[in-house]
């Protein structure tokens, strides 16, 4: 006998509810929470700082001329104006005794800046007044002394530094910077 080649649809619909039994509809589902959204970045600030710091590193890589960066035998130095000048002269002389040093001495640029800034900070917390950092005297350099660069921008910036100049001779001249560091 010949099958038919196309069997009604509504058997295969009766065949089907009678395979799986009863059905119950399941309540309706809650929609998700909506995802939070993302908390808003000063992207605009960020881009700044970031392009600002890549200027200063491309002019410090010998890309362009720097126009107030010190030489290899220039000194540093700097006080806050709450700062009398007597306390930069008596730095100058080495009065104030180091109580920790930071080397610098083989850092590259990026590695000097986060080392200096971390012993600044671990030398603050410690309670210190005077340390010195030790950056070497940029002979070497073609150009412009990098690291000797690095710590004066770095130094001045910073809200915890009163003042800062090249330690005597005998401590490293201008190899070397006191810094004198604001009390806790």
């Amino acid at each position: 006998m010949p099958r038919d080649p196309d069997p009604p649809h509504d058997d295969d619909a009766a065949l089907f509810r009678a395979a799986i039994g009863p059905v119950r509809e399941l309540p309706p589902a809650p929609e998700p929470a909506p995802r939070p959204r993302p908390s808003p970045r000063p992207r605009m600030a960020e881009r700044e700082e970031s392009d600002a710091r890549s200027e200063f590193h491309r002019l410090l890589d010998g890309a362009g001329p720097l126009e107030a960066g010190l030489l290899a035998g220039d000194a540093l130095r700097y006080r806050r104006d709450d700062v009398p000048p007597r306390v930069l002269k008596r730095l100058s002389r080495g009065q104030y005794a180091a109580q920790d040093e930071l080397d610098l001495h083989h850092a590259g640029a990026a590695q000097a800046e986060t080392m200096l800034r971390r012993f600044l900070a671990e030398a603050r917390d410690a309670g210190m007044g005077c340390v010195r950092v030790i950056h070497g005297k940029g002979r070497h350099a073609e150009g412009t002394p990098v690291l000797k660069n690095v710590v004066d921008r770095i130094l001045r910036q910073r809200a915890d530094v009163l003042a800062f100049h090249s330690a005597p001779p005998a401590q490293g001249g201008t190899g070397a910077v006191l810094v004198l560091l604001r009390p806790r």
